[in-house]
Order: C-alpha cells, then structure tokens, then sequence
C-alpha cells in the first residue's frame, strides 16, 4: 500500500481531540510486528497500518481493519447528514459529527 487511504475499523478508537472514531484517513505504511518492540504470537496480528505522519497517526493493528479505500483526496469532515428510523416516526433525518479522523 502507497498513497493515501481512508481505513474503516472493526472497533471504534479514540483520537487525541478526545473523540471517538471509526476510520481514519491519511498517508499508509505498513509494517510489520516489531513497531511495537515485541513479538505478537500466532493468535495477534503480525502486521500493523501506520496512518499519518510523524505528528500525527495512529498504529492500527491488521486483524482491526474492516476495509481500505485509495483516496488522495481529504474525505469531509464536517457534520455528515444520517437518518434514522422507527415504526412510530418512520424515517427522521439528521445531522451527526463525522467519524473519520483526519491524521495526515
């Protein structure tokens, strides 16, 4: 993987604003389990994602991510547009905080 990636997680994480995500979108090296300075066994992951730069990333785990999509271009991250529903009020729209955090 080279360029930019905006990656979806299995669980949801927690960025240094305090806030909690569920993807993260920035420049993507991968690496292997040493990163962490010990060796993983058979049952964890043996590869990890470095999202961002020097400044700012985060170290996700291989086994964590749900899907990766190629984007050099900065994904919105203002208030996205959701919706939800129920047999009382039937669709309702809103609006909610993104859930991408922005690392590069």
């Amino acid at each position: 993987m080279k360029g930019k990636y905006l990656i979806t997680t299995d669980a949801w994480f927690i960025a240094p604003d305090g806030k909690q995500y569920k993807s993260v979108w920035g420049e993507v090296k991968i690496v292997d389990d040493s990163i962490l300075g010990i060796k993983t066994n058979k049952n964890s992951s043996n590869w990890f994602a470095i999202i961002g730069n020097e400044d700012r990333q985060v170290i996700i785990a291989g086994c964590q991510i749900h899907y990766a999509i190629k984007s050099e271009e900065k994904p919105n991250n203002n208030d996205v547009l959701d919706y939800q529903t129920s047999v009382e009020k039937g669709c309702i729209d809103f609006k909610r905080p993104t859930q991408i955090w922005i690392a590069s």
